[in-house]
């Protein structure tokens, strides 16, 4: 199951409490995404210096990136209170409208997987958005009348995976849409070696580098395998953090040294072994490895996209030379002379 993989970039069961003393709270604590950090400053401080609410905020990406991290630091840059939902939770107009009387003025409401919120509570968000107005149906048929409630002054904050599931007059109402990319090599090692130094762990940066070149560029899966590095460390090594301490616990994990597990691995397998190097399309792979669709595309392909592992062509996915090389297989030589790779093996 995918919730059981190590390196799923999804929150798992009860995470996301523990990793709250490892989050930034401000911008200037949150390492990378340097020109969102710099765009949302500006932003913000005109905000501010307005005595006004901040315009909606979209924040879009994989995930595990740092997207609920970043709302709750313009909540704190902003001095607001923040109230959390996602999409999913808000099933009927009366739950969203329950939470927009709420909200004082000021405040944020943040919504998680906001791509996944129903048609008809959209349409309840854009007098809101635009208006801060609740425009509510009262009765039906010829007797119905909408009845206008005035809203306080609030940002709605959003966050999505799936950017090209929102409508598009949803994503008109935001004033700021910011893409999270993958983190660099450099700033992972950063992040791992501030939540070690949180955690009360004694950790140098080639050690911190060590675990950062195996949590696929993604900060929630850092801070998970340094967990596990140190569970490995107190039973094994006496609490000695090193690079072969880190190496010997996540090979331990079936955690490879470019950060690939074993789902992973089985992907780039199959699309080598059963489909000769590919192409191969989307649904045909998800149903070659028992996968879902979904997980695939959303879960294990972005990061082997990446980092170069496969390649997606008009007519499927291919897997390229290093996906060969790492799996230690050799190229076929039609593959070798049909100009997607540069030499054989």
């Amino acid at each position: 199951m995918e919730d059981e993989r190590l390196i799923a970039p999804e929150a798992q069961e009860n995470e996301d409490r523990v990793d709250l003393s490892l989050r930034p709270k401000t911008l200037a604590e949150f390492i990378g995404q340097p020109t969102i950090k710099e765009n949302l400053g500006i932003f913000l401080q005109a905000a501010k210096g307005r005595n006004e609410p901040c315009e909606h905020v979209l924040l879009y990406g994989p995930p595990g990136l740092g997207k609920t991290t970043l709302a709750h630091v313009i909540a704190r840059e902003m001095e607001a209170n923040i109230k959390v939902t996602s999409g999913p939770a808000l099933e009927r107009v009366g739950d969203l409208a329950a939470i927009l009387t709420n909200l004082e003025d000021g405040d944020i409401l943040f919504v998680d997987e906001i791509h996944r919120m129903n048609r008809n509570i959209e349409e309840v968000l854009y007098p809101a958005m635009e208006d801060y107005a609740l425009d509510i149906v009262i009765g039906k048929g010829p007797a119905a009348r909408t009845l206008r409630l005035d809203l306080k002054r609030f940002t709605l904050i959003g966050a999505t995976t799936r950017l090209s599931l929102m409508s598009a007059p949803l994503r008109d109402r935001f004033g700021g849409i910011y893409h999270l990319n993958f983190y660099g090599p450099d700033e992972m090692a950063a992040i791992v070696e501030r939540s070690a130094r949180l955690l009360g762990l004694a950790m140098d940066m080639p050690t911190a580098g060590a675990i950062a070149s195996r949590s696929r560029r993604t900060p929630r899966i850092a801070n998970r395998l340094l967990k596990r590095v140190r569970d490995f460390a107190q039973v094994r090594t006496a609490g000695q953090l090193d690079p072969e301490t880190v190496a010997a616990a996540l090979e331990a994990l079936n955690i490879d040294a470019r950060g690939l597990d074993e789902t992973d691995r089985r992907g780039l397998a199959a699309i080598i072994e059963k489909f000769n190097g590919g192409p191969v399309g989307l649904s045909t792979l998800a149903a070659a490895m028992s996968e879902e669709m979904d997980t695939l595309e959303d879960v294990i392909e972005p990061f082997l996209l990446q980092e170069g592992f496969i390649a997606r062509t008009p007519r499927g996915r291919v897997a390229t030379e290093l996906a060969y090389k790492h799996l230690g297989k050799p190229i076929p030589e039609h593959l070798a002379q049909n100009g997607l790779f540069d030499s054989q093996q």
